[in-house]
C-alpha cells in the first residue's frame, strides 16, 4: 500500500500548513504529499482547503475575496509550535522542491467544484513547469472540466478524478480522460476487478488537528483486497513506524 500525507501530516500539524508539510517530507516511505489550492481575489495561488477561511483561521469570508496580503494577515494555531498563516504554492513548492526532484510526488487538488476559479489551471500548470516538476505532479479535482483543461495544457501529466463512490469515478473518468481514481475509502462500491489497472487513491477524512489521535489503525491489507492502491492519511507518520 502507497502511502501519502494528507494535507501534510495533518492529525499532529496544522493541516496545509508549511509546517505540516515539513513533517511530511521527512517521513522515509512516504509516496507524496497531497494538497489543495484556491485563488486569491488578486489571483494568487494559496493552499488551503475550505472555500471559506473560518475553520482554519480566526478569519471570516471566502478565500477569493481576499487579497494574499490580506490572507497572510491570518493566523492558523499550532500550539506548542509558532502559529502558521495560509501558504502560497509557490512557498510549498520551495520547501518541496528538492524532495520532489529526488522522487517524491505532490497530489494538488484543484478546488474548483464549489467555485470555479477563471485561470486557476494556467496557473498551476504553468508554475509547475517553470520549476521542471510535470513528472514529480498529479493534479486532482471533484470538477471535471478542470482535470480536462489541464490535460489539455500538459497531456502527458497524471490526473485523478475525486468522487464518493469509485463507481462514480469510473464514470467520470471515462468521461474525461483521467489517469486515476481517487474515492473515498469507504466508497469502493465496485469489486476489485472492475478498477484493476488504474491507481485507486482512497482519501480520509478522519481525525484533523488539534483533535487528539484516535489510537487505532486501519487494516490496509483489507483496503488492499478492495482494489485501493494508495492511501491519503492524516498521520502518515504512524502507519511508517515513525511514532
Amino acid at each position: 500500500m502507497k502511502i501519502w500525507a494528507h494535507r501534510g501530516c495533518s492529525q499532529r500539524y496544522p493541516e496545509n500548513t508549511l509546517l505540516a508539510f515539513e513533517q511530511a517530507a521527512g517521513l522515509k516511505g512516504l509516496v507524496g504529499i497531497e494538497l489543495d489550492i484556491q485563488l486569491t481575489r488578486d489571483g494568487q495561488l494559496v493552499v488551503i482547503h475550505d472555500e471559506r477561511v473560518d475553520r482554519t483561521t480566526e478569519g471570516i469570508g471566502f478565500v477569493k475575496d481576499y487579497t494574499l496580503l490580506e490572507l497572510k494577515r491570518l493566523h492558523i494555531y499550532a500550539g506548542d509550535s509558532s502559529s502558521q498563516c495560509i501558504p502560497t504554492m509557490n512557498e510549498v513548492l520551495d520547501l518541496t522542491e528538492d524532495k520532489l526532484k529526488a522522487g517524491m510526488k505532490l497530489n494538488i487538488e484543484l478546488k474548483t467544484s464549489v467555485y470555479h476559479y477563471p485561470g486557476i489551471e494556467e496557473k498551476i500548470v504553468e508554475l509547475v513547469h517553470k520549476r521542471g516538476l510535470q513528472e514529480s505532479v498529479i493534479y486532482s479535482s471533484f470538477y471535471t472540466l478542470s482535470l480536462e483543461k489541464i490535460q489539455k495544457l500538459e497531456p502527458d501529466v497524471e490526473t485523478g478524478v475525486l468522487d464518493t463512490k469509485v463507481s462514480d469515478c469510473l464514470f467520470k473518468l471515462k468521461g474525461c480522460g483521467a489517469n486515476a481514481l481517487h474515492p473515498s475509502w469507504q466508497g469502493m462500491d465496485l469489486m476489485a476487478d472492475r478498477v484493476k489497472g488504474y491507481p485507486v487513491r482512497a482519501w480520509f477524512t478522519g481525525h484533523l488537528y488539534p483533535e487528539k489521535p484516535t489510537g487505532t489503525l486501519l487494516d490496509l491489507t483489507a483496503l488492499e483486497k478492495q482494489g485501493i492502491t494508495d492511501v491519503f492519511l492524516n498521520e502518515p507518520e504512524v502507519y511508517l513506524g515513525v511514532f
